[in-house]
Parts: structure tokens; sequence; C-alpha cells
């Protein structure tokens, strides 16, 4: 892969890693701490996650300094306590608009590269 393209997934990757948290997060049943996070990631892609563990961590601070998720810290039976992280009322309205632009531009883009050979 050039520089270029690995520029270029490095910025839809971290475009779109707020929304794919966000929507992990609006699917929880009960709050959840980055361990599991990140296991619900490798769950819903089938294998290798679009974000990694290590920068999981500063978009999910990144979305509770926003207000759009909020986290508490429990003490683990099994190692150093864990920040537990759930959704916001906030976070819940913000996620249904961010699904309804990732949607325009998705289409938008669908549309811009119908009919582009494969090169």
């Amino acid at each position: 892969m050039d520089k270029a393209t690995k520029k270029f997934e490095k910025e839809m990757k971290s475009g779109t890693a707020s929304l794919i948290l966000l929507s992990i997060m609006a699917k929880a049943e009960e709050p959840l701490y980055g361990y599991l996070i990140a296991r619900q990631l490798e769950a819903e892609t089938g294998g290798e996650p679009l974000i990694k563990q290590g920068a999981l961590y500063p978009v999910l601070r990144s979305l509770e300094s926003s207000g759009l998720l909020s986290s508490e810290v429990e003490a683990s039976e099994s190692g150093p306590p864990r920040r537990y992280y759930q959704i916001t009322q906030k976070g819940k309205e913000t996620w249904i608009d961010w699904k309804q632009i990732w949607v325009s531009i998705r289409d938008y883009v669908e549309v811009a590269l119908e009919g582009v050979g494969h090169e």
C-alpha cells in the first residue's frame, strides 16, 4: 500500500471511529468497559476491527468530553479498576443525527463512484 493510500485509509477510519463507537454504545444494554467494547467491535466486523484497541480510548474520552457518553470507574475482582461507559440522552440524539449524515454521505459517494472502472 503506498503512502497516499495509507493516509486515505487512516483518515477514513478516524472519520468514522466516533460514529462506530457511538453505535456500539447505543446498542449496548448495559455499560461497557474498553475491552468489552473492543470485543464487540471484533464481533461486528467478523475479525479485525476498524478501530484498534489503542485508538479506542482517546475516542471514548472525546465522546465523553462532548457529553455523548458518561463513565464510571468500578473496582474489578481481577485487576485494576475499570471505567464503564454508557451513552447519554444527548449521545442517543447525536447518534441518530450522525447516522442520517452517514447515510447521506455514503449514498453520495456510491453514486459518484458508480460506473467508475477498477484499475
